[in-house]
């Protein structure tokens, strides 16, 4: 699976949890933070303005005028010189760079100090940027909460139930591909059929046909990898068969 179709599979993702949630639910949020968690594991590129009116409406993302930045009355030369898209961690070596704290969680640290999209500034909520925001006043309410950060498992349960509803089986499909290793991103300490976020994802794979749903060769391993391991039998689902390469 390429990097582009893991792009894909987040924003598609995104759109999903997106559609299917109320407008208030700020929960949203914190499933678009892991979503793109899973994304930075990976040497994806910068997928955000695919989907920024979700991100803004969501409240993962906020935007502003380039005037209203903290740093701004001090550096307005700096600021205002900016003409192409840039992340300020990466343009301000001497800025003291990301938080080294964020950097065991993700590899998003160079969206730190926030990024700049002529005319506007914009900053991701739990960022350095995000704080000062807060800090300044400029971010308040339910802009200031902090970020939840489930697990990834219980993300990938509720894009496929979001799926569901909405006969997406190829993203059901594609997340399943990618088995339950990848899918559960705390070191198994445990059956994954005890696993409750698993098991859910699960029916509802089997149930859509999505464990057998027709991906492009190289998504899926070949049935033998499944022979003789009941945990991965179990997950390839109880109609296993060939998949055919498009």
């Amino acid at each position: 699976m390429s990097m582009h179709e893991i792009e894909d599979l987040v924003e598609y993702s995104i759109r999903l949890l997106h559609d299917s949630a109320e407008p208030g639910d700020r929960g949203v949020r914190d499933r678009i933070a892991a979503l793109y968690t899973f994304q930075s594991g990976y040497d994806c590129s910068f997928t955000h303005f695919r989907v920024m009116h979700i991100l803004l409406e969501r409240g993962f993302s906020h935007r502003f005028e380039l005037a209203e930045h903290p740093d701004y009355a001090a550096r307005s030369c700096y600021f205002d010189g900016l003409d192409t898209f840039t992340a300020l961690s990466e343009a301000e070596p001497d800025s003291g760079g990301a938080d080294p704290e964020q950097d065991h969680l993700d590899d998003l640290a160079w969206l730190e100090r926030g990024y700049v999209d002529p005319p506007h500034l914009y900053c991701d909520a739990g960022t350095t940027l995000w704080q000062n925001m807060i800090d300044a006043g400029r971010l308040t309410g339910a802009a200031a909460e902090p970020l939840r950060r489930p697990p990834l498992a219980d993300v990938v349960r509720d894009v496929a139930r979001a799926a569901e509803r909405s006969g997406d089986i190829e993203t059901i499909a594609i997340w399943h591909a990618l088995g339950y290793t990848v899918i559960h991103d705390i070191p198994l300490m445990a059956d994954p059929r005890d696993i409750p976020a698993l098991t859910d994802f699960h029916a509802i794979a089997v149930r859509t046909g999505a464990t057998t749903f027709d991906l492009p060769g190289g998504y899926r391993p070949s049935p033998e990898f499944h022979a003789g391991d009941p945990v991965e039998s179990w997950w390839a689902g109880p109609e296993l068969r060939p998949w055919r390469g498009r």
